[in-house]
């Protein structure tokens, strides 16, 4: 099975003053940026490094992981990868609209501690099954962080340097998700596959300590809990379309398993997508869709998100299966890509103006396609990395730089402060289920016949998911103050 990979995304808001509290306020009362910005922003960096790092991390120490738990069959223990992404990508959506319900510091602080104790289990799991549920569990609690992280980066930093932070924010998920082929082998070889669950534990109680003391608390929002039926509904959806789509290479698409975790979840889906259309608490604010930016930024998130995971998996896999390189050495190939990525997010967020950054994201996404366009005609030509592998690398990392933090400010630029979670959390959601259609192109394209076609498929395939995204970030247009989004129901 094919993991669906958690990555950066930066659902984030950059309202101008029209769209901010009239007092000056975030939600809940809760201060709209002040002296402690800085510090709420590298506390959301930090945990979110962990999250994307976990995601990653973990590929690499798949061999040892065989060596550990010879008797366990291939297919169960590749759910030690997946586990993680299936409820990591199911729980997004609820966990932004339970932040904007709950309170961001509270379930950052929850969140972080249940992170921090999942991982100390996975590493002292003595079968693969325990760990497997640890696994489940931490993606859960990753599911968590991140909409209550990027929600107290939004409530905290002032309207005019949201760009910047986001930039900020982006680079660190980033970063994370690009050196963790690296540090996770550089991990098993200094100890073994437990190492890259227990380094977690001292850097999540360091954050949670640190949390607890700088995020000020926040007034109760007097909002209801969502929809626990919509809520479980929608979950339960999520979770078996990503996994249907994970499985359905190594099953068969047509095998029953498949086909009953696909459309049992696109059914679940469109229940709690039913019940929100009217319940007072909806477990999808289906209203934050009415916004034209957001609602075509989804759509960007999701084409984007089927190239960026799909190029994702297939880079390291395209050196260490075509060019023969170690898994360490594919780990760094991919590393300069990432640096790029950073900065690309950085310079987006500080430099480009919000009414550019639709167009931000068509550059970006084209940037992505002629990085999968140059490898796909370059795939049957010479080996060498600094003429073929580098450079496409460099204009792929650049691209989602770009695209990840241009995306993520269009697409809540008209959402009213106390609903940055929630609407991190739908589209981050949308990138998921991008990401969980990606890979499954991607794994069926490289389990197919040939010796060389099916590299040129993966690569066409990235490139037109690309050149969707950037058709759909051309109709992104931020001509003035934003108008926010649909107002919020009564009590929910």
């Amino acid at each position: 099975m094919t993991s669906t990979r958690p990555e950066p995304t930066v659902p984030a808001t950059v309202p101008t003053a029209a769209t901010a509290d009239p007092a000056g306020q975030g939600p809940g009362g809760a201060p709209d940026g002040g002296p402690g910005g800085g510090r709420v922003l590298a506390l959301a960096s930090a945990v979110t490094f962990l999250a994307f790092l976990d995601a990653t991390v973990v590929n690499v120490a798949f061999p040892d992981l065989r060596r550990a738990f010879p008797e366990v069959s291939l297919a169960r223990l590749t759910w030690v990868v997946s586990a993680y992404a299936v409820l990591f990508a199911a729980l997004l959506a609820a966990a932004g609209r339970l932040a904007d319900t709950l309170g961001r510091r509270t379930l950052f602080l929850g969140s972080t501690l249940a992170f921090t104790l999942t991982s100390l289990a996975a590493s002292a799991a003595p079968t693969a099954d325990l760990l497997i549920v640890a696994r489940a569990l931490q993606g859960a609690a990753a599911a968590g962080m991140i909409p209550a992280a990027l929600g107290l980066v939004l409530a905290h930093t002032p309207p005019a340097r949201r760009a910047a932070a986001l930039g900020a924010w982006s680079a660190a998920g980033g970063l994370a998700a690009a050196v963790g082929p690296s540090i996770g082998g550089l991990l098993v070889e200094w100890w073994d596959w437990r190492a890259i669950f227990l380094i977690n534990v001292p850097l999540g109680l360091a954050v949670g300590w640190a949390a607890a003391r700088v995020i000020p608390r926040e007034p109760r929002t007097g909002r209801r809990l969502p929809d626990p039926v919509g809520t479980t509904a929608l979950a339960l959806g999520i979770a078996g379309v990503v996994a249907g789509l994970s499985q359905g290479t190594e099953w068969g698409w047509t095998d029953p398993k498949v086909l009953a975790l696909v459309i049992g979840g696109a059914l679940a889906g469109i229940l709690a997508l039913r019940r929100s259309r009217s319940h007072p608490a909806p477990a999808v604010d289906r209203d934050l869709w009415r916004e034209p930016l957001f609602a075509r930024a989804n759509i960007g998130a999701l084409l984007f998100g089927a190239a960026m995971y799909a190029w994702l998996l297939t880079g390291p896999s395209y050196l260490i299966e075509r060019w023969n390189y170690s898994v360490l050495q594919a780990g760094f190939g991919v590393t300069p890509g990432a640096v790029l990525a950073m900065a690309g997010a950085l310079v987006v967020g500080r430099r480009v103006p919000a009414r550019l950054q639709g167009a931000a994201v068509t550059v970006g996404s084209l940037l992505f396609a002629a990085n999968a366009l140059l490898l796909w005609g370059w795939v049957g030509e010479s080996s060498s990395y600094a003429q073929i592998f580098l450079p496409a690398g460099l204009l792929g990392g650049l691209g989602i730089g770009i695209v990840v933090t241009a995306l993520s400010t269009t697409a809540s630029a008209g959402l009213p402060p106390q609903r940055f979670a929630a609407g991190t959390g739908l589209l981050m959601t949308a990138r998921q289920l991008g990401g969980a259609l990606g890979v499954a192109g991607t794994a069926a394209l490289l389990t197919g016949a040939g010796t060389g076609d099916h590299w040129r498929g993966v690569f066409l395939l990235i490139a037109f998911s690309a050149l969707g995204a950037a058709v759909a970030g051309a109709s992104m247009r931020l001509s003035g103050p934003a108008k926010p989004a649909a107002r919020t129901r009564p009590g929910g």
